[in-house]
């Protein structure tokens, strides 16, 4: 059990699990530290992976198995899992060190440690589940993570708007996404992912192939904000910094792409998986780079360029040439690296100015020049200049789009527009920012201290480092991982320099429209923001009419619904009951007859005559406590039912209930304050008589079917055969109820709780606060 904890695979989840727990007692600044350890300490757990991947190309363990449930569980990690973890470990590190200089002040950041290693936790479950039901559970934790998280500052309108807009996206998408892994796993006859993929003819034959591959697709497109469901990417923004470059732009964002990455090898030749990937990534990234334009708050840009890049792998999976696999790697972690970077950056320079807005920022080089050189790092990365590794991925991207076939020259304008795009808007985010004139700001800027600088610059170095020794990157971590995305090894050398090619005249030209675009933005964001028509039209209005709608349906059918009338409740109940079960009857030939031998009828059939004398009793009842009373006579009469047919334990029981309820009843009617009794027109009369017999002989009917049907005594000996063996238990009712029947029965009594504490509640409703104290 130890050695098992201790497994590079499962140690980053407990370590994760355990600080979460120890957080809670630590000072804020100290839970921070010890995200920032425990994430250090699972980067180094899954960095020692790295030769027996070499070796054996994937590393197993169980985890999480219920074999009666036909789970087998477990977690695996290949190159592609690899690459994931590294990032969220890795990037998440230096997230927590950098919220702990960002919100020292804030004694809500021992609550945002938490939940940030709490949604590390989960990231690395899902990014390393072998198990489709593993995956989803971790998945949904994301979810509800990122909803708190978004939500952070909860006082905050927008923030709570944002928060519930990223949970009902993406968690409608997980609804999707369920449906579509129950399907997959039916057809491939196991949930192991591992399976699943070995078992792709018998998946892909299945009559619910189809569908199943577009419900796993919408559960991918909605958690990585593809069109048309970017929208809550730049909402979510209302999170703070840390939030938001651990996140939108490094892992909890790129989780959908994982999940499309890890279904490729079962889909890959699928004309409907490809034509999805690439024109729906495709869309997503013109969107997010035209939208990206149009905005001057450095978060709400950097999320728009996030969905830009979310397109692009997305477009990169859905391409079929093992090359575009490399390319989608590559660029994963280089926009990990670029994005993680920039989002730091405007954060210190939102903490250290009191300003987030491009247009009103300028000349920050001089007070900040350490924050000046990781911005403009990491803007040479988002650009694609050479020696950075963001280079290397542009011009894999292009070498991909040009081999892309018939879509070639659809592929390349595109790309070649948001290319332009993008690195207009990192001459933005590091030359507008930190180079020219200094403008005045609420607050005098200055480099902030080392824990937030670390971060920015360190990954900003990578970039540098990465570019600078391409071969290195691409041997240890780009090939296997492209070779998980492909289901087959297909390694593509990575080098800085290919020569005076056409991806090179287009690099070039990428860059020469984008520093005119730079130029020109300062005069094309007002002119992009007067389109009000993709405010009113886009899917970000859709989904605000859309919720209003259903609020309004929901108040209405409340209204009409909830009207505040016991009997007009309990006439509906009982209308539609007896509707129910006579429809039923008919349909389905229901109204068969027993045959009777009155010969054999038994002396102890009279005591069911308590029931119909204990009903009427209580429907001519002349006050509520004498129709308590008669109904208590029902419950009694049932109660020798249950004596004189061999049920002493049943029976005991139900004198026992009965007696109380009539007690509390009785006792509650005392306490209620009933004026007067209920006068009812003639019309109500007839109305409720009727529907009180339509229910009773629906009742009867449906009974006399049940007894006319021939009895199946399989159930019944089933229990009776294995309550000793497989329950330890000799009384079969006793052993159906707390052991098969275990959670209904808890539900039960769950309910009857609930009840207790309502009638508690009830009739201390009227009593004066003296008379409520406790003696």
């Amino acid at each position: 059990m130890i050695a098992s904890l201790a497994s590079p695979l499962i140690a980053p989840l407990v370590l994760a699990a355990l600080a979460t727990v120890l957080a809670a007692a630590l000072r804020p600044r100290m839970a921070a530290l010890l995200g920032a350890g425990a994430a250090a300490a699972g980067f180094a757990f899954y960095l020692s992976l790295l030769p027996g991947l070499a070796e054996a190309g994937r590393v197993t363990q169980p985890f999480m198995a219920v074999p009666s449930l036909g789970m087998g569980g477990g977690l695996a990690v290949d190159g592609l899992s690899l690459v994931f973890a590294l990032l969220i470990t890795g990037i998440g590190s230096l997230i927590f060190l950098y919220s702990s200089a960002y919100l020292k002040d804030d004694p809500r950041l021992r609550r945002l440690a938490i939940m940030l290693l709490a949604f590390m936790l989960a990231m690395l479950g899902s990014v390393t589940a072998d198990d489709v039901i593993v995956l989803f559970v971790f998945w949904e934790v994301t979810s509800l993570t990122s909803f708190f998280l978004v939500g952070f500052n909860h006082e905050n309108k927008a923030a709570r708007h944002a928060a519930l807009q990223a949970l009902l996206v993406t968690g409608g998408g997980g609804l999707a996404l369920l449906a579509g892994l129950v399907l997959v796993s039916i057809a491939a006859g196991t949930t192991s992912i591992a399976g699943i993929l070995a078992a792709r003819e018998a998946v892909l034959a299945h009559p619910a192939a189809l569908p199943a591959m577009l419900l796993v697709i919408a559960g991918g497109f909605t958690k990585s904000a593809q069109v048309p469901f970017h929208f809550w990417l730049p909402n979510a923004m209302a999170a703070p910094t840390p939030v938001s470059a651990y996140l939108h732009s490094a892992t909890m964002v790129k989780l959908g792409v994982y999940l499309l990455a890890r279904f490729n090898p079962l889909y890959q030749d699928e004309a409907a998986w490809q034509a999805i990937l690439t024109w729906g990534g495709l869309a997503t990234t013109a969107t997010g780079a035209f939208l990206a334009l149009r905005e001057t708050d450095l978060k709400r840009v950097l999320a728009y360029t996030t969905v830009t890049g979310l397109g692009t792998l997305t477009m990169l999976i859905g391409i079929a040439p093992a090359l575009s696999a490399t390319a989608a790697v590559t660029f994963l972690i280089v926009h990990a690296f670029y994005k993680a970077a920039l989002f730091l950056v405007a954060g210190i320079v939102d903490h250290e100015t009191g300003v987030r807005d491009a247009s009103r920022l300028g000349g920050l080089g001089r007070a900040m020049p350490l924050t000046a050189i990781a911005a403009v790092l990491a803007a040479l990365s988002m650009a694609g200049l050479p020696p950075f590794v963001g280079f290397v991925a542009k011009e894999l991207i292009y070498e991909v789009k040009i081999e892309g076939g018939q879509l070639a020259f659809v592929l390349v304008a595109v790309g070649f527009l948001v290319n332009a795009a993008m690195v207009a808007i990192a001459g933005v985010l590091s030359l507008r920012l930190f180079l020219g004139r200094p403008v005045p700001t609420p607050r005098a800027p200055h480099d902030p201290g080392p824990a937030m600088l670390a971060g920015p610059i360190l990954l900003a170095a990578l970039g540098l480092a990465a570019g600078a020794l391409p071969g290195f990157v691409g041997s240890r971590f780009v090939d296997p991982a492209a070779a998980a995305i492909l289901g087959r090894p297909a390694p593509v050398a990575l080098t800085l320099w290919h020569g005076f090619t056409p991806v090179l005249a287009l690099s070039v030209a990428t860059v020469a429209a984008g520093a005119l675009l730079f130029v020109c933005w300062g005069r094309l964001v007002p002119r992009l923001r007067r389109a009000a028509v993709i405010d009113l039209a886009g899917p970000a209005a859709a989904y605000d009419r859309g919720l209003a709608a259903i609020i309004r349906l929901a108040e209405d059918t409340t209204a009409r619904v909830q009207h505040g009338s016991l009997r007009g409740y309990l006439r509906t109940l009982f209308a539609v009951t007896a509707a129910a079960i006579l429809a039923t009857l008919a349909l389905r030939g229901g109204f068969d007859r027993p045959t009777f031998d009155w010969a054999t009828v038994d002396a102890r059939a009279l005591a069911f005559l308590g029931l119909p004398a204990g009903a009427l009793a209580a429907a001519i009842a002349p006050t509520m406590f004498i129709a308590v009373l008669s109904m208590g006579l029902v419950g009694f009469a049932t109660a020798i039912i249950f004596l004189v047919f061999g049920a002493p334990d049943v029976a005991f029981t139900q004198f026992a209930v009965e007696t109380l309820l009539v007690v509390i009843f009785a006792a509650a009617l005392v306490r209620l304050p009933i004026r007067r009794r209920s006068r009812r027109t003639t019309a109500e009369r007839a109305t409720d008589a009727a529907i009180a017999i339509a229910t009773g002989g629906a009742t009867t009917l449906l009974l006399l079917a049940v007894l006319a049907t021939p009895h199946d005594g399989r159930l019944s000996a089933w229990f009776a055969t294995q309550s000793v063996p497989a329950a330890h238990g000799r009384n079969v009712v006793n052993v159906i109820l707390v052991d098969f029947r275990a959670l209904d029965t808890l539900g039960e009594i769950t309910v009857l709780a609930i009840a207790a504490f309502a009638v508690t509640a009830l009739l201390r409703a009227g009593r004066s606060p003296e008379e409520t104290k406790a003696p």
